[in-house]
């Protein structure tokens, strides 16, 4: 159990540490929790809903709902074993409090309404609390007003209606349309709860306090639960369940859908303009968790997400989007939001433009994952199966054109990586051909457009000069460190090359660090990038240097692991500063832990 420590002050300017958040969720919202006890990021009721709670882009108008002692404090925070649930320690000079959050859940899944719920425990002594509630105005397209019912107020917030709902022992002081405020006395041995009842369209279930109360442990239950099915026994146990949890929280229960991230628009350099809304479901970041989930052995998942991601694609094809809605409709395109934006950081948008975009990686991706579903024992329907033939001939028609990369970038070039791409699409195509999961007759033309990206790759890909595969064709001096996800094409064209590619990219992208950048020239403006760095250490496993994979993983864990952050990884990690950037929960960061641990495991198991 991860356990960070903190000491007052904690914010500057209203601001928190990306780093320092931690997020509670039940498979369809995700809130973050500030470490003085304020959640600034709660978009309900689902993942893509306009945020109730923006206190993280804005703290001035932003909405927030916090818990914080009255009195001077040091905290120290943990989620329970095995669990989603978070506790957080406030210690004054004359008590201790205990405080437990979650959003419920019951055995059978997530509850018909949103029920964040926060309880506070007296530990020692006498410690005198306050409660803030002020609710977000969907980036001031809503004004919150309040009604009195025979239950107690409820707020309106658009088509949102919310009360909050308390112990006996919490003591109103302020209530208007916007906001309340509380005072609550914590003593060793008491016990109090407040909880915030949120419903979309649909008339609001009051359940009582100590239903709400009990139903904290009934999901702390469901989380134990989940996480003993889990099938994985190879090392890094303890960091790979925690992102194992990370990533249920991006599972959008009532899809199937995988969104990449849960916020949107925190910036990758800090004032800078590269600030995305990841509340959708990429096809890469998608297949990617499919791919860690496999090593998890969760089947659910990894079943509902690829039915629901070769369904959506089916729906709105011929031609794949990079990314869709988590219910499985087209991207909208970017707005942007009058908010002040994390630390100044602009713009602040919602919808993303990638969605058009060409990405020729996503061949291999889904490709990719439907190899890895059939040889975990599993079956493809016919109409799965005739539209993964589609693809493999899409592929074989389209990998000669241009492409905006893995990385969406404005220029299209014959990215390396898209390229290495199309060759491990088409080579699953044969394989799942071979193995009569998908129908064989074009596998022939998949076999031999195949061996022809082989040889372009070889020839318009490889800098004789610099020794390594380069960014894309015709520029042989800068690097790409997503080349550490295509290894299994070096395995299987040329390993020495391979290698070398990774050498540079550790010594060029990384500066000799496990940590390392994207791309050749990116570091000027973000940071380093997390899933790329534990992608290079699997990349070592898998062509068969376990060790210097395991060397690696061991520094990535150790520059990310013990400055504060409960692991809730964002996207990006800067180095100089011990500042985390980007996105959060970012999927990619914890996905990629995943996959590197089990490369590691798998041939640590193979040399003994």
């Amino acid at each position: 159990m991860k356990n960070a420590k903190y000491t007052m002050p904690l914010r500057e300017e209203g601001f928190i540490g990306l780093g320092d958040y931690a997020a509670i969720g039940e498979g369809r919202s995700v809130a973050l929790i500030a470490p003085d006890g304020s959640i600034d990021w709660w978009s309900a009721p689902n993942l893509d809903s306009p945020p109730l709670f923006d206190r993280l882009l804005d703290p001035k108008i932003g909405g927030f709902f916090s818990l914080t002692p009255a009195v001077d404090y040091t905290v120290s925070r943990a989620y329970r074993e095995d669990s989603n649930i978070l506790e957080t320690r406030f210690e004054t000079d004359d008590g201790t409090v205990l405080l437990t959050e979650s959003i419920n859940s019951t055995l059978a899944g997530r509850l018909p309404w949103s029920e964040l719920a926060r309880r506070l425990e007296g530990v020692r002594g006498t410690v005198p609390f306050r409660l803030h509630l002020r609710f977000g105005t969907m980036i001031e397209t809503r004004s919150p007003w309040r009604s009195d019912t025979f239950k107690g107020s409820v707020y309106h917030i658009g088509d949102l209606m919310a009360m909050l709902h308390t112990s006996e022992n919490v003591v109103i002081t302020r209530a208007d349309d916007e906001e309340i405020e509380a005072e609550i006395t914590l003593k060793k041995g008491s016990r109090e709860v407040v909880a915030l009842l949120v419903t979309q369209s649909e008339p609001l279930a009051v359940p009582d306090i100590e239903t709400i109360d009990n139903r904290i442990e009934t999901s702390h239950t469901a989380w134990q639960g989940w996480v003993k099915g889990l099938k994985y026994d190879g090392l890094y146990k303890d960091h790979v369940i925690r992102s194992a949890l990370a990533l249920k929280f991006l599972w959008y229960s009532p899809t199937g859908a995988l969104a990449a991230a849960a916020t949107t628009s925190l910036p990758e350099g800090i004032g800078g303009k590269k600030n995305y809304d990841y509340r959708f479901a990429w096809v890469r970041d998608a297949c990617l968790i499919i791919k860690a989930f496999t090593f998890l052995g969760t089947l659910e998942e990894c079943k509902a997400a690829f039915s629901w991601l070769s369904k959506t694609i089916i729906k709105h094809g011929p031609d794949m989007q990079a990314c869709y809605t988590l219910e499985g409709e087209l991207v909208p395109e970017e707005q942007y939001a009058e908010l002040q934006g994390y630390r100044d950081s602009q713009p602040v948008r919602i919808g993303n433009n990638a969605r058009n975009q060409r990405q020729l990686s996503m061949y291999a991706d889904m490709l990719g994952v439907a190899k890895l579903f059939v040889e975990a024992g599993h079956i493809l329907d016919t109409g799965t199966s005739r539209f993964l033939g589609h693809l493999a001939n899409q592929c074989a028609d389209r990998w000669r054109m241009k492409d905006s990369g893995i990385w969406e970038l404005p220029e299209e070039q014959h990215y390396t990586h898209s390229k290495m791409s199309c060759w491990l699409a088409l080579d699953c195509a044969v394989v799942l051909a071979d193995a009569s999961h998908i129908e064989p007759t074009w596998k022939a033309r998949w076999a031999r457009e195949r061996d022809r990206i082989r040889d372009w790759v070889e020839e318009h890909c490889w800098s004789e000069t610099h020794q390594s595969y380069c960014f894309y064709e015709g520029d042989g001096g800068q690097l790409d460190a997503s080349l550490a996800l295509v290894s299994r094409y070096g395995m299987k064209v040329d390993p020495k090359r391979m290698k070398l590619t990774y050498q540079a990219i550790h010594r060029e992208l990384g500066h000799n660090s496990a940590m390392v950048y994207r791309y050749s020239g990116v570091e000027q403006e973000e940071s380093t990038f997390i899933a790329c760095s534990f992608w290079l250490a699997e990349a070592w496993a898998s062509m068969g240097e376990p060790e210097r994979a395991a060397e690696s993983m061991d520094e990535i864990l150790k520059t990310l692991c013990h400055r504060g952050n409960v692991e809730t990884f964002n996207e990006m990690f800067d180095t100089r500063t011990g500042e985390w950037v980007g996105n959060m929960p970012q999927g990619l960061s914890h996905l990629a832990l995943i996959c590197a641990a089990q490369a590691i495991s798998e041939h640590q198991r193979k040399g003994k």
